[in-house]
């Protein structure tokens, strides 16, 4: 139980990064990803079935994703069109993309195929259990993604994307082009969430079509979720507990998946429990937000009283 948690929490952690990307670091509220997560998928699946390398069918998973999430951008800043509008549009048009490349399928299984997670996993199992094995795979690569983004954030691209996010008007002042700042984060944003599709593939078995429905939802609420958890403007703390969130999340659904009954909770009122997660932490955080405003205000007061009581006495 506890491992497949771990598990889940870090394979769709990486979705969960690049949702961050967008609504946090370029305030882009994306919904393509719901469209990019199983691009991600149906393309690592179909490279597999046809023999492609390994590590190429990964970039092929993450090129395919960072070329959708460009093209949501382009539909934005070419046309005019509103960012949830235009996520819209791509998300829509990769299902027929996405349903052309698995050969009008709307599934493709990968049980006899070898994948990354079999072939890594084989390799440990000699000297422990195949669900940790999984896990410290899961480990690697999701510690590994974040600190690659923790990496790209010091450079001065990410410096600049993080920047653009807070101003715009600075970043065009300094002779940045805002568009192509949106391309890079948004393609690079969707990147991610089609990586996290592959393994998804390779870890479930399969690719389907319909793998990446409310994905998007379920990556704003582990976002929410560790700013519920950790406090903090430090890059590698935000990416850290975007990852946090994302276990805790997957932790929360298990529990309604396996134990719900006792309170008569159903799978099908799991999407609801999510939207119920995210508009609790959207209220603790204002509550948070409004004290410490409030604590802000009285330590002004303080100190103009204290100063006005020392040119009393003086």
């Amino acid at each position: 139980m506890v491992e497949a948690i771990l598990v889940e929490g870090l394979l769709y952690g990486i979705m969960a990064l690049g949702v961050f990307i967008t609504f946090r670091i370029l305030d882009f509220p994306d919904l393509s990803v719901d469209g990019t997560f199983p691009l991600g998928a149906v393309i690592m699946a179909v490279s597999i079935v046809n023999g492609v390398p390994l590590a190429l069918a990964l970039l092929l998973a993450f090129a395919g994703g960072t070329a959708a999430g460009a093209v949501t951008a382009t539909i934005h800043n070419k046309l005019g069109v509103p960012n949830l509008l235009a996520g819209i549009l791509t998300m829509t048009m990769l299902w027929s993309v996405n349903i052309r490349i698995l050969g009008n399928r709307a599934n493709l299984s990968l049980l006899r195929n070898e994948t990354i997670l079999s072939a890594v996993t084989e390799r440990l199992e000699m000297v422990m259990p195949r669900q940790w094995a999984v896990f410290l795979f899961f480990v690697a690569v999701g510690l590994g993604v974040k600190f690659l983004l923790d990496l790209f954030f010091h450079t001065d691209m990410g410096l600049t994307l993080g920047a653009m996010g807070d101003n715009q008007q600075m970043v065009v002042s300094q002779g940045v082009n805002p568009e192509w700042m949106k391309v890079i984060g948004v393609g690079l944003s969707n990147g991610l969430v089609a990586v996290s599709g592959a393994f998804a593939a390779q870890f479930q078995g399969f690719a389907d079509v319909n793998m990446g429905q409310g994905i998007v939802v379920s990556g704003l609420a582990s976002v929410m979720i560790g700013e519920f958890l950790l406090r903090s403007n430090k890059i590698g703390v935000l990416t850290f507990r975007v990852l946090l969130g994302s276990i805790v999340y997957r932790g929360i659904m298990y529990l309604g998946r396996y134990y719900g009954y006792h309170i008569n909770l159903t799978p099908n009122d799991l999407r609801l429990l999510t939207g119920l997660l995210i508009v609790g932490s959207l209220i603790v955080s204002r509550y948070r937000s409004d004290r410490g405003e409030s604590a802000r205000l009285r330590k002004s007061i303080r100190a103009a009283r204290q100063e006005r009581r020392a040119k009393d006495t003086g």
